[in-house]
This record gives structure tokens, C-alpha cells and sequence, in this order.
């Protein structure tokens, strides 16, 4: 295998294994913390499965009572998408953010 073809292939998995990527914590704290999930398009991030997940990630954490202080869009990421035939291209991948804190 020639060197260039096994960064290509490499760089294929990677960014495969990004795309699989669903809601997350990424910030916690004692009384709360940040999650965030993936999104398409203006009105996306309402209407994603990944929501469904963020919020289940949140009442996991609060046994039930939360209350969400802030959401809006968080920092993304710009990835490099190698097609079959045709140059590479940027995508870019666009993450919501829900900032919550748990009732006591």
C-alpha cells in the first residue's frame, strides 16, 4: 500500500467514526453542566433525534429535575470529506448546545 493511499484511508475511517457521533456531555459541574448534539439546517437542531438524546443525557445526570439556563449554537468542527472520485471537500458540522443546571 502506497503511503499516500493509507493517509486517504485513514483520514476516510476518521472521518466516518465523526459522523457517528451523537449527543454528549462536554461540560460538568456540581450543580449542572453543558450538553451538546449535531445538527442540519436552521430549524435542525429542534427537530433531531440527538435532541431526544441530549435531553435524556440531562435527566440522567438530574434524576429528572432540571432546568435548562441557556441553549444556542456551540463551536463545531470543519472536517474533510474525501469522496470516491472528485477532490476533498470541507464539511462543516454544526453542534446545539443546552446549558442546564439540577433542582436540589
Amino acid at each position: 500500500m502506497k503511503p499516500w493511499s493509507r493517509v486517504t484511508a485513514l483520514a476516510v475511517l476518521l472521518g466516518c467514526l465523526g459522523c457517528s457521533e451523537g449527543a454528549k456531555l462536554v461540560q460538568e459541574t456540581e450543580t449542572g453542566g453543558v450538553v451538546t448534539y449535531p445538527f442540519k439546517g436552521e430549524s435542525g437542531y429542534m427537530f433531531t433525534k440527538f435532541r431526544k438524546e441530549a435531553m435524556d443525557l440531562i435527566e440522567q445526570r438530574c434524576a429528572g429535575r432540571y432546568t435548562i439556563v441557556k441553549e444556542g449554537e456551540a463551536t463545531g468542527r470543519t472536517r474533510i470529506s474525501q469522496v470516491v472520485e472528485g477532490a476533498p471537500e470541507a464539511v462543516r458540522e454544526r453542534r446545539w448546545g443546552l446549558q442546564f443546571r439540577c433542582k436540589p
